[in-house]
């Protein structure tokens, strides 16, 4: 599993709780303060330091390192300017089958209004166009909090 954006750890300790015992988490953000609360968070919620995978740096450097068709999930809370190329980049880590989360999908309810023209605004109304317009990608918009949209990379035969 990616995640975009560690934060203070919260989203990544939901996610670990969800995943295999096994499963490893690989979280990346730019903050060294975030990596830092969030292992202190992992720590104290008893989740064993190899389950972890924290990568200091920006995610559009980062990821391209990680390995194709590897994960199951990936979480984007990161920079939202950012979001079209993070889709990019998890449709190539991606398996069949894999899903990709957007969080603040509805930003702050700014998506829907075309008088917002901000960038955050403009780069995620346009990541939500190239979803539905995906051949390989059966999304949905989940309005929980600001917005989570969902989509499962499905397998297309060769042509």
């Amino acid at each position: 599993m990616v995640e975009i954006g560690t934060g203070t750890g919260v989203s990544g300790l939901w996610l670990i709780r969800g995943m295999r015992p096994d499963g490893v988490l690989t979280s990346v953000d730019t903050e060294a303060e975030h990596q830092r609360l969030a292992k202190e968070t992992f720590t104290e919620a008893g989740i064993a330091s190899q389950r972890i995978r924290l990568i200091p740096g920006a995610a559009l450097e980062v990821l391209p390192r990680l390995t194709d068709g590897h994960y199951d999930l990936v979480f984007a809370d990161g920079e939202k300017q950012e979001y079209p190329e993070y889709l990019s980049e998890a449709l190539r880590l991606l398996r069949p089958g894999g899903v990709v989360v957007f969080d603040n999908a509805l930003w702050h309810d700014r998506v829907a209004d075309p008088a917002q023209r901000d960038a955050e605004t403009i780069a995620i109304r346009e990541l939500g166009r190239i979803v539905t317009e995906h051949e390989s990608l059966v999304p949905v918009l989940l309005p929980v909090g600001d917005g989570l949209l969902v989509a499962k990379k499905v397998w297309l035969p060769e042509p």
